[in-house]
């Protein structure tokens, strides 16, 4: 049999059966589930964003956890509310929570005894947080599953690590704002178009505002489909807000 080599890093997807097999025989039973999206960031971001900020925070929680695997990335996530601006792409809740289960199920049977989802997308934290229950019901009883759907922490979090760097807080605002530019001009330079830059909804969102975003779509809080504002953003700040939100995972999933 092919043995595990064990390294700083390991994705499922990369790895032939004997690997994963030898991995489980070594006690490696923890599994990290990324879970994206593929939706507008306004003018200046590609529809990766979510998708790119799971795969990075995925490498980083892993290191920190050790002897932890890394399952394929659910790119596609819940964005009916930015459905309004082309390309973006939305499962519905139900087909999310389907895939999700999957994953567990098909984990589960193998011999994982730690499933731990989390997503660079904060819409999809209120589905998680939902479907939590039921996909610890799906599984065996000594599989622990977690998943992390504390969108304020989230935010209070990358406003710490803006500040930190210099920059403006109030810049932070959850969606395309100066913490997601930071993390693309960090993870994925290329792809950002800084003379697209323009500020969206500042401020923070009132209750009515987030039920009018949720039912309507981003357009009735944001035309240009920003919260918050993308001026300032560097690639030292993207490194900051990764390791902060690294920091916030490794703490929730060490409890």
């Amino acid at each position: 049999m092919t043995e595990f080599a064990s390294s700083d890093e390991v994705r499922l997807e990369l790895m032939n059966f004997e690997q994963v097999s030898a991995a489980l025989a070594q006690g490696t039973s923890t599994i990290l589930v990324p879970c994206g999206a593929v939706e507008q960031h306004g003018p200046h971001l590609p529809l990766c964003m979510d998708a790119d900020h799971a795969d990075a925070l995925a490498s980083k929680v892993a290191r920190h956890l050790g002897n932890a695997l890394i399952a394929p990335t659910i790119k596609v996530g819940c964005s009916a509310h930015h459905l309004v601006f082309p390309g973006t792409i939305s499962l519905r809740p139900e087909t999310f929570e389907a895939i999700c289960l999957d994953y567990c199920t098909s984990l589960a049977r193998h011999g994982f005894k730690r499933i731990l989802l989390f997503s660079g997308h904060i819409g999809n934290f209120p589905i998680l947080r939902d479907m939590l229950p039921r996909l610890k019901q799906a599984v065996p009883q000594d599989v622990k599953i977690d998943a992390f759907s504390d969108s304020i922490a989230w935010i209070d979090r990358w406003r710490s690590a803006v500040k930190e760097a210099g920059a403006n807080p109030d810049a932070v605002g959850g969606h395309a704002d100066i913490a997601e530019t930071s993390l693309m001009l960090y993870l994925r330079p290329d792809s950002v178009r800084p003379d697209r830059f323009e500020p969206g909804h500042l401020g923070a969102l009132s209750e009515e505002q987030l039920q009018s975003m949720w039912r309507n779509g981003i357009k009735s809080v944001t035309a240009n489909g920003i919260i918050g504002d993308p001026h300032g953003s560097t690639a030292a700040i993207g490194e900051r807000c990764l390791e902060a939100i690294t920091e916030l995972l490794v703490a929730s999933f060490g409890k």
